[in-house]
């Protein structure tokens, strides 16, 4: 049997009639950049998110160094964040010239550790930027005590966790912006790049709208910005996705806690843990094997065996080739669990797609990995 990594095919035939009559209203309408379907798109989102403004930008990594802009974070300033994530994490933080200052994640949850954070200020932070990684809320309630002690900016990475929330809080609650990526692997993903700001900050919305837009606030009349719009086409997509985004969750959900039964006698391998009271969306099912030499092996025999699995992130953004290009980042003490955390980790087939004879598939094969380690 053959397990693909993505239902990108799948879920289009899904919502095929909703997409496509979303595509024909935009190419009908002749507005094709920031026309009426990225400005309604843009409500809705805000409205599922509890938020007053959304702004469409050109993706994930845009919305984060432009959040950052807005803020006025930039040359001199440091922000806080985590080093077993994406590279745009990290990547943004240079992007606006200022610092990225690393601290370890929680051993479990494999977010960012809160108790790790209060000894990383300096005179020079500016922010927190906590990730939401594999679908699940980092501690946002502890983040945000620590940022109002010490006033910091709170900015979070939910490119991986549209509709997961903690116990007692939603996402963009708790900060000055939520940066979020559709492109097509997301759980809301369009069909190409993608990304959006999410605030209740009036500053945060009308800077990140001129500085998207060639620092224009209005026709002809321009300041110092850039060219970063998501396309009407994209809107149109992400709108008929944004109506089944809390079924597609569900059906991920349904998915993981299948895969999570039927593994969980296995010796050489930990399953993904879901914080108490939280509502994980499971953008990625990652296990992480008991020892960093077994990561390759498990691999490359799902791999032989027709299941696609994959590794998010093998490598740690500290531990990239040419780290630390020049002098804007530091780590803030030992980092023993991302590090671990980037050396063990392997992502099994997740989407809302999946088929039973997929996921008891996969079920299968990993057993039987685990049964031959011993």
């Amino acid at each position: 049997m053959q397990v693909s990594f993505y239902g990108h095919v799948r879920q289009y035939h899904n919502l095929k009639a909703e997409i496509d009559a979303n595509m024909q209203e935009v190419l009908e309408s002749g507005q094709y950049v920031m026309g009426p379907m990225l400005k309604r798109f843009e409500k809705e989102l805000a409205a599922y998110h509890g938020a007053k403004f959304a702004i469409g930008v050109g993706n994930g990594t845009d919305a984060l160094w432009l959040s950052f802009m807005a803020l006025g974070i930039g040359p001199g300033d440091e922000c806080i964040t985590t080093t077993n994530t994406f590279f745009a994490t990290a990547e943004a933080i240079w992007i606006a010239g200022a610092t990225a200052v690393f601290v370890d994640s929680d051993a479990k949850t494999n977010c960012i550790d809160p108790s790790k954070i209060e000894a990383a200020i300096t005179p020079k932070t500016k922010a927190i930027v906590p990730v939401h990684l594999y679908g699940q809320c980092a501690d946002m309630q502890a983040i945000r005590k620590i940022a109002d002690k010490h006033k910091l900016f709170v900015i979070e990475d939910n490119a991986q966790a549209i509709g997961a929330r903690g116990d007692g809080f939603r996402i963009g609650e708790l900060s000055d912006a939520v940066c979020t990526s559709f492109i097509i692997q997301k759980n809301l993903g369009t069909f190409g790049d993608g990304g959006a700001v999410v605030t209740n900050n009036e500053t945060v919305d009308r800077e990140v709208r001129r500085l998207r837009n060639h620092g224009s606030g209005k026709r002809s009349c321009h300041s110092y910005g850039f060219n970063s719009r998501l396309d009407d086409l994209h809107a149109g997509i992400l709108s008929a996705k944004l109506k089944q985004i809390d079924e597609m969750s569900a059906l991920r959900r349904q998915w993981a806690a299948r895969l999570t039964a039927g593994l969980g006698g296995a010796r050489n391998f930990s399953l993904p843990f879901e914080t108490p009271g939280y509502y994980h969306v499971f953008h990625l099912y990652v296990i992480e094997t008991r020892k960093p030499e077994f990561r390759d092996p498990l691999l490359n025999f799902l791999v032989e065996s027709g299941i696609d699995a994959k590794c998010h992130y093998p490598i740690a953004i500290h531990q990239q080739e040419g780290y630390p290009w020049g002098k804007q980042a530091r780590i803030a003490g030992p980092i023993p669990n991302s590090e671990r955390n980037a050396a063990c980790c392997v992502s099994l087939p997740m989407y809302p797609e999946l088929t039973e004879q997929e996921a008891d598939y996969m079920i299968e094969k990993v057993l039987e990995w685990d049964q031959r380690v011993g």
